[in-house]
């Protein structure tokens, strides 16, 4: 399992695009995996064939584990019980090369540890069980949602958080308020479908989002902030560009370039928003890498990362952003492309939405959405007394987790990019 950027550490096996026994060229795809919200393609290491996959459709596999054999021996064939042998037969030693210690090959994939079961569980799995004390005994009882009912990470994950949230009958006293936040589980209602409704199997991303989003709302105090901003300027300089920008660059210029531009500079005045939350400590990240919440065609939802936004001019954001949009909508990021987030947007205003109170994307602790610029009327002030105007107004909603960011961080950020945005410079040059 290949290293496929920062902070993955495992990936799901989808498809297998070979069987054991097919010959196999070298860079030729073997098999389909997928990390988070990207999907990627294994390929063979070298010319020959498919002897052994060690794992099946639906694992979990750390990265750099095994998951398959291929012998560059083309006498290799590969029987029913797992066993390899080849089709020439002699009795001298000489000829022991031909048949590989195929155990001592799983082994290197497989680290079982002294406990064996008849069941199949994965490497990491079997990793977090012993890091956690989990028999292999108890671990045989835990319901699997994978494949077969095998065991899956989240799986284990649950069991592990519903064994923890279990006070010990010995421990002291626990106040009242602290006995029921850990005792009690909250149970959703039961669901009963009607003949004529129809019943859809959630696919794979949008497992992951629900999990997300659920984690999300149960790890951080989400508060939601709403200012209102004029964005009379940055229309101006958006229609005055835009036409001259399309001929020269062969592509178009939006507001989101603008909004991450103008975010990033307010980050580097507020880095509190700009961080993530470990255990009881705060980390304030560095890099200002800001994700942009994207819709796919089939309705699901990736969030690709601009890479240190703030060091990007205008231009380079456009086509940066641009690129990365068109890749997601096709399938097409590479897995580190969603990785390393530190702030995220979202654009509401793409479906005529004017203020949303977006979930905050973990481990990240503020996430800001932009809703629908619509021409509003207004009062303008002057030395000569107040009147009513027409200007093109827009609402921006700061979610923030109240664990690290108070209102008055929150306040103060979302009221500095509505300053940035007022006072555009409408004359400047891209």
């Amino acid at each position: 399992m290949p290293r496929m950027g920062e902070g993955i550490i495992e990936a799901t096996i989808i498809r297998w695009l070979k069987n054991q026994g097919d010959k196999v060229a070298l860079d030729e795809p073997i098999l389909e995996i997928a990390t988070d919200k990207v999907d990627s393609e294994i390929v063979a290491s070298g010319d020959g064939i498919l002897i052994k996959q060690l794992y099946h459709e639906g694992d979990i596999v750390a990265v750099g584990k095994l998951v398959a054999i291929i012998s560059t021996d083309e006498t290799v064939e590969i029987i029913e019980s797992d066993t390899i042998k080849t089709n020439d037969t002699c009795d001298t030693e000489g000829c022991n090369s031909h048949h590989p210690d195929f155990e001592n090959i799983v082994d290197i994939a497989d680290e079982t540890g002294t406990e064996r079961s008849s069941r199949f569980f994965s490497p990491l799995v079997k990793n977090i069980a012993r890091i956690e004390n989990i028999s292999m005994v108890e671990l045989e009882q835990i319901i699997g949602s994978g494949s077969e009912n095998r065991i899956t990470k989240t799986d284990l994950d649950k069991y592990i958080l519903s064994k923890k949230s279990i006070p010990e009958t010995n421990s002291q006293p626990l106040k009242v308020a602290e006995t029921l936040s850990q005792t009690i589980q909250i149970q959703p209602a039961a669901i009963k479908s009607n003949t004529e409704d129809t019943i859809v199997e959630m696919d794979r991303m949008r497992k992951l989002i629900a999990d997300h989003m659920v984690m999300s709302i149960h790890t951080s105090a989400h508060v939601t902030s709403i200012i209102e901003v004029n964005m009379s300027k940055v229309v101006k300089w958006r229609d005055r560009v835009k036409d001259d920008f399309l001929k020269r660059e062969g592509q178009k210029i939006t507001f989101t370039p603008i909004f991450f531009n103008l975010v990033a500079k307010a980050i580097k005045e507020f880095p509190g928003v700009n961080a993530s939350v470990d255990g009881n400590k705060i980390i304030y990240r560095k890099n200002i890498n800001i994700g942009m919440a994207t819709v796919l065609p089939n309705g699901n939802l990736i969030v690709p990362v601009i890479k240190d936004a703030d060091q990007k001019n205008l231009l380079g954001l456009t086509k940066t952003i641009n690129d990365l949009a068109s890749r997601a909508r096709t399938s097409k990021l590479q897995p580190d492309e969603i990785q390393g987030g530190t702030f995220s947007i979202t654009n509401l205003g793409s479906f005529d939405t004017v203020i949303g109170t977006p979930i905050i994307n973990q481990p990240q602790v503020a996430i800001l959405a932009i809703g629908a610029i619509r021409k509003q009327p207004i009062v303008i002030e002057s030395e000569y007394g107040d009147s009513i105007g027409i200007a093109p107004m827009m609402y921006l909603s700061l979610s923030y987790d109240h664990r690290v960011v108070d209102g008055g961080m929150g306040g103060m950020f979302i009221k500095r990019v509505k300053e940035l945005l007022e006072n555009f410079d409408d004359n400047m040059a891209i």
